[in-house]
């Protein structure tokens, strides 16, 4: 089973590279599931119900979120009604919208879709390791496929988890810090993992944003105002090979590889 997980899609640019690569992408790979981080999609800064609908047009399963989830007031209503956009499930219950999906892929396997987001240098909130085995002590037992989304700062709190969930679930991609890492591999119980699957988006600027503001903000420490950039477009992603018939111990899918991928707009 092959799944396609995009990395966090920045503004216009990054909706308009899945709009126009995403379809050929997958039958090309021939993907089963496709998964995205849609937390910087409005301009860079949140997501609107109108681009997630976008999205999932486009071919997108479910998107994830993160510390920029709740930056478009409009989201608020919108989270509990549309199951397919989480946010990290470590927020308080009072949040709206969920941090799990389970939903069939188009090869027929049960899958689930869990978002947490770590606590170094980012918000406080809930613990997300705790979280995350609230979240698989409640999944059906017929879900072999589970994929985490990690949307944290620092490598050492995603790693931890990767080598934490590692056999509980099928794969642990990083996302937040929009810089592909060169880390991915399949850990020895059979846990897919990446610290930072990068960002889908103009690569000329900083983290997906126009650069001169950027560079202008860390010679003066004044606000401003940032810009998402309009070059390099690129989307960032990893393939995921998982084997839905070899499961762990704990009843979860192995994975046989992950590998990255890079696409431009041609």
């Amino acid at each position: 089973m092959r799944i396609l997980f995009i990395g966090d899609i920045v503004g216009s640019p990054g909706r308009e590279l899945v709009s126009a690569r995403l379809a050929d992408i997958i039958a090309q790979q021939q993907i089963d599931l496709v998964l995205a981080n849609g937390e910087n999609a409005a301009a860079g800064f949140g997501i609107t119900p109108r681009l997630a609908e976008e999205l999932f047009s486009a071919g997108i399963e479910v998107l994830t979120g993160g510390n920029h989830s709740w930056d478009r007031k409009e989201i608020f209503d919108y989270l509990p009604q549309q199951p397919r956009l989480l946010r990290p499930a470590n927020y308080p219950d009072s949040s709206p919208g969920s941090g799990v999906y389970i939903g069939s892929a188009r090869n027929g396997v049960r899958y689930a879709v869990l978002n947490v987001q770590g606590r170094v240098f980012m918000p406080s909130i809930d613990c997300p390791f705790r979280t995350a085995d609230r979240l698989l002590a409640s999944l059906p037992a017929d879900v072999p496929l589970v994929i985490v989304d990690m949307h944290a700062e620092a490598t050492s709190e995603k790693e931890a988890m990767g080598w934490y969930l590692d056999g509980r679930v099928s794969a642990v991609i990083g996302t937040h810090t929009h810089v592909a890492t060169a880390d991915e591999q399949v850990l020895p119980a059979g846990t897919a993992y990446i610290t930072d699957v990068g960002m889908t988006g103009p690569h000329d600027g900083v983290i997906g944003m126009d650069r001169a503001g950027i560079v202008k903000k860390f010679l003066d420490g004044l606000p401003a105002r940032f810009e998402v950039a309009s070059g390099d477009l690129q989307m960032n992603a990893v393939l995921l090979d998982v084997d839905p018939a070899n499961l762990g111990p704990a009843g979860r899918a192995r994975s046989r590889s992950i590998s990255r991928l890079r696409f431009r707009l041609d």
